[in-house]
């Protein structure tokens, strides 16, 4: 009998185990399917008004495929035995990217994408966490999986524990204090004063502090999306009026309920403006004067310039709103808007964040200033913003708005006006505080009025601004309360107030602009930093766009949106084709600078990677001068540097990277007498094909860095410079071809394989990119990325990730080095290891370079500086370098006469002084 039980048993527990596999097996396929995609957060969800929903966002059945990712395996599980597999199946297994169908060009300008009601913006993770490219689910072996999701789960029980509500978050709060003095039902009315309640005092802590009132709550904070913005948000004021404004709605005290229409017209008017082309040629007898309120922000100072020059006319005004926090920007517009007497810059400053009731309050005070200055005669207010360039002359835009100077022009968004309600979260409670648009829960669209939408960019008369700024009636009264709480309330505010209002039949369905809007690329949730929503924004222009300006069809004036930073040719384009060419010979038309620091917005202003590596390429062109005069025994070219650089500027050329200008002071060892110099670094080429003569040709470009901006394929990060807290993404640009799939390897300085995972390339995919989980530090040190095709390398890219010379902008200290420099613990960049690789791939770890790099790990001072410029100067070179003053030393140029410094000639957007027709173009 015991006999006989025993096969039983086996076969009992043999079954056993093939119900787990099989468990196991429908689990990990459950898990591809949903978290499949290991492209950014950003660009799983869809876009809405704003940023932030939590799951992931459903496409159209019959929509396209999405050509333009790939589809990426998680990395692979390490291998065994000492040969590769020739054919064998990838261990990786694939994701299923949802697809989109793709919309190259719309005039419907609203920042929310079509297919908004199938994404979810339920849910709100704390900004305090750290944002990862892939769901942790996938990181894992499904071993650690579990492990994961009790840690996970646990840990969340623990934050609800010690949360600001004291409870679980199901909890209730008891608020028993007084409403704030600056939520008042017109808080649009004074917006100048209102700027107070938006732009609080950040704490210097970086994570919230939780728990802390001025006052408790008066009533039961119940909502789930309230609780969720009271536990992200960082301030104590914000969470103050977090919870005042929340306890005013649920008592029905803060949104009007009825709002009376005086439109006389039944439904929306329809004005239909005829364009004309020749008839805007005439002189008109009484032509109107514009005033162009530029809301600006950036360092993007030669762009905003080269547009102003091009806007440009005597008869007109210009009323200049640079943002808070762009001291530099703010500096420049103040030196050429002195120049003339018809621009003034805002006394006042608002930090405007996209999506924000901020925007709407700068428009609102804007207006209310406009109208008080009584040497200011204007017909019509135009907002633009540094991104913006006309299609046609001032004199046309004149004629035109002559003819029909007692019309509005407004965008609307064209759509079932319930849906655009919905996905513009128009039925959602919004405020901003700490530079963030909370939402706080859902309201009711008050009856009697039909709300109405679009476009923030417009053209308005003067009476209907002035009756928008200085009525008191119903209309307008409760409408600035109702879009102090609303997300993107400068995209409904105008038109819903115009649709309701006296003036309804003025209304032209036309804003004169031409947008670049493609959704495929353009929505990706990439405002969620800011916003408790989803929201998309406009592509630049390129060349390949500019038939599209020449369009007759209905009337356009401005367009937008341009970056010169991404593409200058468009620009140059559009200037020469509305006001000719420049003479011959004109230097710097190709030429584009921008700047990215300034000595007076203080070091604390960039990254201590960027200060490390700006200092040490100031070293690099000093010795560049030293080793430009070989006359033995001279030492007028030897300088010694001094302090931090004055100014980084980003240098392009012909629409490409060229590198960083550095200027920089230096003490001239052979006079002893400081210098003022600036010095051009490039970057060397990193990306290289591995087997020139194999056929595999679809892979045309790699690189790495971070900041990577799905929308333009381009790195912000101009340059990559990266250091040991990095998290870089990998980028290939692929050629048309067969489907294939790929194996991308990351190796570190000490050929410690950090982490790999499989590509599958569709036939038609443009662009992959992807951010491995790596733990931090990175080790610094030249990285290098490979790629292989059926194990054979195709390509390699190299890339440098930084040693610090500088810890919270001081030189870093002996105990600090380790911390940044030792790379991450017992060499686990992830929790899987891939140390069997090594010998299957050829890449075997030099015990010499693992000593090396504990030595160098240990490094401070002088020997420190050393090893950052030895490491930079695989990845960077110096070009040149040249003097903003006068020098001892006899070889070195002068910055005004070079082709490519910050100081040489830039026509294009310089002012100068006005022309005899009124012009500075």
């Amino acid at each position: 009998m015991v006999a006989a039980s025993c096969p039983r048993r086996l076969a009992r527990r043999s079954r056993s185990a093939i119900a787990a596999a099989l468990t196991v097996l429908l689990i990990q396929t459950l898990i591809v399917w949903n978290f499949s995609s290991l492209d950014s957060e950003d660009e799983q969800r869809g876009g809405g008004g704003g940023g932030g929903g939590g799951s992931r966002e459903k496409r159209d059945r019959g929509s396209q495929s999405d050509k333009d990712d790939s589809r990426l395996g998680q990395q692979h599980q390490q291998r065994r035995g000492a040969a590769a597999p020739s054919n064998q199946a990838l261990d990786g297994y694939f994701s299923h990217r949802p697809k989109e169908k793709m919309r190259t060009d719309s005039n419907n300008e609203n920042s929310v994408p079509k297919d908004f009601e199938n994404i979810d913006n339920s849910n709100f993770a704390p900004r305090t966490q750290r944002h990862k490219h892939q769901t942790d689910l996938v990181k894992k072996p499904l071993s650690k999986q579990k492990e994961h999701l009790k840690r996970k789960l646990a840990l969340e029980e623990k934050v609800k524990e010690n949360s600001l509500l004291g409870k679980n978050s199901n909890e209730v709060l008891h608020y028993v204090g007084h409403p704030s003095k600056n939520l008042s039902t017109n808080s649009l009315k004074d917006e100048y004063k209102s700027t107070k309640l938006h732009h609080t005092k950040k704490t210097g802590s970086s994570s919230p502090e939780i728990g802390k009132y001025e006052l408790p709550p008066k009533c039961e904070i119940t909502g789930k999306e309230a609780i969720s913005a009271l536990s992200r948000a960082k301030s104590k004021q914000c969470r103050q009026e977090i919870a005042e404004v929340y306890c005013q709605h649920k008592q029905a005290k803060l949104m009007p309920e009825k709002v009376t229409r005086l439109c006389p017209l039944e439904g929306k008017a329809n004005n239909n403006v005829q364009w004309d082309e020749d008839s805007i040629e005439y002189m008109v007898a009484n032509p109107v004067r514009i005033v162009f309120v530029l809301v600006v922000h950036g360092r993007a100072s030669r762009q905003l310039q080269r547009m102003f020059k091009a806007i440009y006319h005597k008869d007109h005004y210009y009323y200049i709103h640079c943002d808070k926090r762009s001291n530099f920007l703010h500096r420049q517009v103040n030196q050429f808007a002195s120049q003339y007497p018809n621009v003034r810059i805002t006394p006042w400053r608002m930090s405007t964040i996209w999506g924000g009731a901020s925007l709407l309050s700068t428009y609102l005070q804007s207006m209310r200033d406009l109208l008080q200055m009584s040497d200011w005669s204007w017909d019509f207010f135009i907002n633009l913003s540094a991104a913006d360039y006309p299609v046609r002359t001032n004199d046309q835009l004149v004629a035109f708005l002559s003819r029909y100077r007692d019309m509005n022009f407004l965008k609307s968004h064209g759509r079932d006006n319930a849906r655009f309600i919905r996905k513009q979260g128009l039925d959602r409670l919004f405020l901003e505080c700490d530079t963030h648009m909370w939402r706080l829960g859902d309201r009711k669209i008050p009856e009697g009025i039909t709300v109405d939408g679009g476009s923030d960019w417009f053209l308005l008369n003067r009476k209907f601004v002035e009756y928008v700024t200085f009525s008191n009636d119903d209309l307008v009264t409760k409408m600035k309360q109702f879009y102090s709480y609303t997300l993107l309330p400068a995209e409904s505010f105008f038109h819903t107030v115009l649709e309701n209002s006296p003036y309804c039949d003025t209304m032209v369905d036309n804003n004169l602009r031409i947008t670049n809007w493609n959704r495929k690329l353009g929505c990706k949730c990439q405002y969620k930093h800011i916003v408790d929503w989803c929201g998309c924004s406009p592509n630049d222009f390129k060349p390949s766009d500019f038939h599209r300006f020449q369009q007759t069809a209905r009337p356009t004036f401005f367009a937008r949106k341009f970056e010169a930073a991404v593409n200058q040719e468009i620009i140059g384009q559009l200037d020469y084709y509305l006001y000719g060419n420049y003479p011959s010979g004109t230097p710097g038309l190709r030429s584009y600078w921008e700047n990215l620091y300034d000595e007076p917005d203080g070091i604390h202003s960039i990254s201590d990677v960027m200060l490390t590596m700006f200092h040490s390429f100031s070293r690099m062109g000093l010795k560049r001068a030293e080793a430009s005069l070989h006359t033995n025994g001279e030492n007028s070219c030897r300088y010694y540097p001094m302090g931090h650089p004055v100014s980084v500027h980003l240098y392009f050329l012909a629409d490409r990277f060229q590198g960083f200008l550095i200027r920089h002071h230096a003490t001239n060892l052979a006079v002893s007498k400081l210098e003022t110099l600036e010095t051009w670094v490039m970057p060397k080429k990193v990306f290289k094909i591995a087997n020139p003569t194999s056929d595999f040709g679809r892979l045309q470009f790699s690189e790495v860095g971070t900041e990577w901006d799905a929308k333009e394929r381009i790195f912000r990060n101009f340059g990559s410079v990266m250091g040991p807290m990095d998290e870089p993404i990998a980028m290939q640009k692929w050629g048309k071809g067969p489907n294939i799939t790929v194996t991308v390897v990351w190796i570190d300085p000490i050929n410690v394989i950090a982490a790999t995972y499989d590509i599958l390339i569709e036939s038609t995919a443009e662009y992959t990119h992807y951010k491995p989980p790596l733990n931090v530090p990175l080790r610094p040190g030249v990285w290098t990325i490979r790629v292989l095709h059926h194990w054979v390398p195709v390509a390699e890219t190299r890339f440098l990730i930084t040693p610090l010379t500088f810890s919270n902008r001081q030189p870093i200290k002996s105990d600090e080095v380790a911390k940044f420099h030792g790379g991450p613990p017992k060499n686990a960049y992830m929790e899987q290891s891939f140390q069997g690789l090594n010998p299957v791939l050829n890449i075997p770890i030099n015990s010499v370079q693992v000593e090396h790099a504990k030595r160098n790990a240990a490094l401070v001072g002088a020997k420190l500086e050393s090893w950052v410029d030895s490491s930079a100067s695989n990845i960077w070179s110096a070009v040149d370098i040249c003097t903003m003053g006068p020098s001892s030393c006899p070889v070195m140029q002068s910055c005004s006469q070079t082709a490519w410094s910050s100081l040489s000639p830039d026509p294009k957007s310089e002012l100068g002084l006005v022309k005899h027709d009124g012009r500075l173009r």
